[in-house]
């Protein structure tokens, strides 16, 4: 019997697994524990508080260890998350944290390699496709911004995760309406260009809604007043679909497409709403592509978690 210890760590919570895989490779989850990130002072600290909770397994009685953080990550081993107070630095892990082999990777990296666990199995398919099983899979969620990355077979049976910053290049407006909202973000932010971060994300969700009504409310309190005619949730819908086409075509993602993080789990309607489907579909050379690959919407909020196993058991039979 392996152990992993799975972690991913956010600006607001970490969440800590324990995973056990038996002589067959089967991969099962003992236990889980929720921590609030802010309420710890170093990573090393996170897995003292980790430890004080009765969680099932230590850092020294883990065969491997993975932890998925919300930020790019240099050199495997070290990352510095632009809004939590302290880094992470891997590298000297086995001495000061007691791991035995330990893998730093990108929260949405946890999240394309979940799209190869059980929790795939569980996803809901939003619009309809022909899965092709031994190609590309491209896996992106909203949350407090916009997360990508794709898993690519390696020709030998894995798969490896390709991480992405993509949420902080331009986003593409197409309309004259949108355009004026793009000078109305540009206006309020005094930066040159305006990101996927600022469109398809919670704070995206209030631009839009003041954009198109005057009023200024939170990301929450512009859902509650959704509708299926919503304006404001017609333009979201859109601005998600737009996302997920581009980021289906730059991947070439027959192997389909999975959507997660904290927005459309909480609000399917963003991506069940007929203006997603429309957007998605949209393209003037490759829409045969396009109806070919399949959405499906990840609601779970541990999928990270198997992820990172999920990681950990491939890694874990290289030895």
């Amino acid at each position: 019997m392996k152990n992993i210890l799975t972690a991913d760590i956010g600006a607001t919570n970490s969440r800590f697994a324990h995973f056990e895989v038996d002589q067959k490779g089967k991969l099962s989850l003992v236990g889980t524990q929720w921590l609030k990130t802010q309420e710890s002072g170093s990573f090393g600290n996170l897995l003292e508080q980790l430890q004080s909770r009765d969680f099932p397994l230590g850092t020294e009685g883990a065969d491997i260890g993975v932890i998925a953080v919300a930020c790019p990550v240099e050199r495997g081993v070290y990352c510095s998350p632009p809004y939590i107070s302290w880094d992470i630095d891997l590298s000297t892990a086995q001495k000061k944290l007691g791991l035995n082999r330990s893998f730093l990777i990108n929260d949405f990296v946890a999240q394309a390699f979940a799209c190869r666990s059980p929790i795939a199995e569980a996803a809901e398919q939003i619009l309809p496709g022909q899965r092709v099983f031994n190609a590309t899979v491209a896996v992106i969620g909203a949350g407090s911004n916009l997360g990508k990355a794709a898993l690519v077979p390696d020709g030998s049976g894995g798969f490896v995760a390709v991480p992405s910053e993509g949420g902080h290049v331009n986003f593409p407006f197409v309309s004259d309406r949108e355009f004026e909202f793009q000078e109305f973000l540009l206006r309020e932010l005094g930066e040159e260009y305006v990101t996927a971060n600022t469109v398809v994300s919670g704070r995206g969700l209030s631009s839009i809604h003041r954009f198109l009504t005057g009023e200024t409310l939170k990301p929450q309190e512009v859902t509650a007043k959704f509708t299926p005619n919503s304006e404001s949730l017609v333009w979201a819908a859109r601005f998600y679909g737009r996302a997920c086409r581009n980021y289906a075509l730059e991947t070439l993602a027959l192997g389909g497409l999975y959507i997660s993080g904290g927005v459309a789990p909480k609000v399917p309607s963003l991506v069940t709403h007929e203006a997603f489907a429309t957007e998605f579909r949209s393209s003037r050379t490759l829409s045969a592509v396009l109806e070919k690959i399949p959405v499906y919407l990840n609601k779970n909020e541990e999928s990270g978690l198997w992820g990172a196993a999920f990681l950990g058991l491939q890694e874990l039979k290289k030895a």
